[in-house]
């Protein structure tokens, strides 16, 4: 099979992201609660959300289009506040995309010497070398059923770190084979956790199991829990 990983990755559409500009140390929140994890392999922990606003992408089958746009303007110090506030030790950061925003990863940094766990979940599409190194890191490579297969930038996946996951959210066989293509070129067994996740109503659970099974791979099934505890349109949780 051919390895479908471009040389470079498209350029990402800024015009998907113009809203009114920030001021140094400040970011556009959408919505800041406490939940449980509902993916990754903290799946079922407690957790602080921090859900930010803006995102270059349009995946096929996103469930959080109303982060595109809107939200209100927080200083990270308030944030932080916000944050300890609820009582939780472990803190993810998404969006959207949270890394279409440049102060993110200072918020990082300040939760991290707060002492606070930090999870970002990122597309993949912006680079991640300025996040801290405690950060633990999410990143979702699209498949070509998303539509953004072509925004993937692969130099992200050299800074990967033991600690760190890559995601694969798949809707069909053709997702899965692009998938273990992806693994194999660039080692993703060796150099972290790959999770694997069925789009949600698209592609049976059952059926990805067996195709794991049979192929082998060094995944885990990565399974969106708060959909199964909750209505599956239901926004923050």
């Amino acid at each position: 099979m051919s390895m479908p990983a471009p040389l470079q990755p498209k350029q990402l559409k800024p015009e998907l992201l113009k809203q009114e500009p920030l001021q140094q140390g400040q970011l556009r929140l959408i919505s800041l609660y406490k939940s449980v994890q509902g993916e990754s392999t903290r799946a079922g922990k407690p957790c602080v959300f921090v859900r930010l606003s803006g995102c270059p992408l349009r995946c096929r089958w996103c469930d959080s289009t109303y982060t595109f746009t809107g939200g209100k303007v927080y200083t990270l110090e308030a944030i932080v506040e916000e944050v300890r506030e609820l009582g939780c030790g472990l803190v993810e950061i998404t969006g959207g995309e949270p890394l279409s925003q440049p102060e993110t990863p200072r918020l990082c940094q300040l939760l991290i010497e707060e002492g606070f766990t930090v999870m970002i979940e990122t597309s993949g599409a912006l680079s991640i070398a300025a996040l801290p190194q405690k950060t633990h890191i999410i990143m979702d490579l699209k498949c070509p059923g998303s539509g953004m297969e072509s925004y993937n930038l692969y130099d992200n996946v050299e800074l990967l770190k033991p600690s760190d996951e890559v995601k694969f959210v798949m809707a069909s066989r053709q997702d899965f084979e692009w998938m273990q293509d992806i693994v194999s070129q660039y080692g993703l067994e060796r150099r972290c956790c790959v999770l694997l996740s069925p789009a949600f109503g698209l592609l049976k659970p059952q059926l990805l199991v067996e195709w794991m099974l049979e192929s082998g791979i060094d995944g885990r099934l990565n399974l969106q829990i708060h959909k199964f505890i909750w209505h599956p349109n239901k926004k923050d949780v």
